[in-house]
């Protein structure tokens, strides 16, 4: 056996740290920022339309070249009666033929060609970044929504803390001789009630985590860290550069190739021509021939042929227009209604904050300061946490709701865009 000397185990150690660096941590956790980064490298349809762009692109290349040659290889004038029937050779019309023949479509139609395929280029480039900001958008909301629940969940803690400090009070209490037997009883119930909300918002977890890992993969199995996400929204930048959309912007070339296919059927009414050069081999006693011929395409019929072709491809333009437009307005009614959500949800989550779960605190502060007194049934403390429970989940709620427009707004309208 053969031992290893220490120089030779440095590239299996090497191998070996970078094996461990590559495996997420213990205390591995999922950012956004991260989030986004996985997505991009990983997502399925991002890949699909990278080939797409590079199927588009070479496509292009042979886009304006001529067809390729032809070679033409034959036997002219065989005799099939007499004596020299089936001969190839004694009869002086008798030829072997080899030639090549070259097809040359008009220069309008190669220059039409060309356009086309620069057009199909520049629209897969359009889709692929379409397709990319969608991701990320779907990606960035996938991200909230887990966050949003996780931090929910969260709260439980706080809760059942809370809810072993009453039952605490109220056994205090108990123990005094003041309040009722019954009252030993709230606590329990409420803890049991506070567990199946927790049972509830722990489903919602792994479904939220599922749909993030439909564009992360495992990693979304991760710990998310960070706080929700705040981008700026411009409202009239937005709109301004509405026309600039995503999926808009693959109507550009879209329009363009349609119009270039309009080209190329226009250029069907100039012939198209060919040339043949062939060679004719015949028997010994007789010479040998070459024969040239060109040959032009005739578009005679072109109100029955071409003229309904450049109509239907015409048509088609006028198609993407209208289907431009549509879009347009549609887009123009959602990013305003998203703005109005994006406000609304804005003073929610201040209203939230700085008056109701405030107020839903006080409230609880007192009815509980009130039971301690003697001055007020465990039934208005037990209704009061309650309310305050509903609060705090429900500002959580907003942040994520206004995150959520946020995200909408910013990966659909601002990220990229001037």
């Amino acid at each position: 056996m053969t031992s290893l000397s220490p120089c030779s185990g440095l590239p299996v150690a090497a191998a070996l740290a970078m094996m461990l660096f590559a495996l997420p941590s213990l205390g591995a956790s999922l950012s956004l920022d991260d989030a986004l980064q996985l997505a991009e490298r990983n997502a399925p349809s991002l890949t699909a339309q990278a080939a797409k762009l590079d199927a588009a692109k070479n496509a292009a290349i042979p886009a304006g070249e001529l067809p390729d040659p032809k070679l033409a290889l034959g036997v002219q004038n065989v005799p099939i009666e007499g004596e020299d029937r089936w001969s190839l050779d004694r009869d002086f019309m008798t030829m072997q033929m080899v030639g090549v023949m070259q097809e040359i479509p008009n220069s309008d139609k190669r220059k039409a060609r060309v356009e086309t395929a620069k057009a199909s280029v520049d629209r897969a480039a359009a889709e692929a970044e379409a397709e990319r900001v969608k991701v990320r958008r779907e990606t960035a909301l996938a991200w909230i929504a887990t966050y949003t629940e996780q931090r929910k969940l969260a709260r439980f803690d706080d809760f059942f803390r809370e809810n072993r400090l009453l039952a605490e009070t109220v056994q205090a209490r108990l123990a005094g001789g003041r309040g009722q037997a019954l009252d030993a009883v709230e606590p329990r119930q409420e803890a049991a009630q506070l567990a199946e909300q927790q049972d509830d918002l722990a489903l919602l977890v792994t479904q939220a985590r599922a749909a993030l890992k439909r564009w992360i993969g495992q990693e979304a199995a991760l710990p998310l860290a960070g706080g929700f996400p705040h981008w700026p929204i411009d409202a009239s930048s937005y709109l301004h550069a509405l026309h600039r959309h995503p999926e808009l912007a693959a109507y550009a070339p879209m329009t363009r190739e349609a119009e270039a296919q309009v080209r190329e059927a226009e250029a069907e009414k100039k012939s198209d021509w060919s040339w043949e050069v062939d060679y004719q081999r015949r028997g010994r006693e007789f010479g040998d021939m070459m024969t040239v011929q060109f040959t032009f395409d005739l578009p005679l019929f072109s109100s029955i042929r071409q003229d309904p072709k450049i109509a239907a491809r015409r048509a088609q333009v006028g198609q993407l227009e209208a289907e431009r437009e549509a879009l347009l307005r549609e887009h123009a009614q959602q990013l305003e209604t998203d703005l109005a959500d994006y406000q609304r949800l804005d003073r929610a989550v201040a209203r939230s904050q700085s008056t109701l779960v405030p107020l839903a605190e006080e409230k609880v502060a007192l009815a509980l300061a009130g039971y301690r007194a003697g001055n007020t049934e465990l039934a208005s403390v037990i209704a009061a946490r309650r309310e305050l429970v509903q609060a705090r989940l429900k500002e959580l709620d907003l942040q994520g709701l206004k995150a959520l427009a946020g995200a909408r707004l910013y990966f659909t309208y601002g990220e990229g865009r001037p």
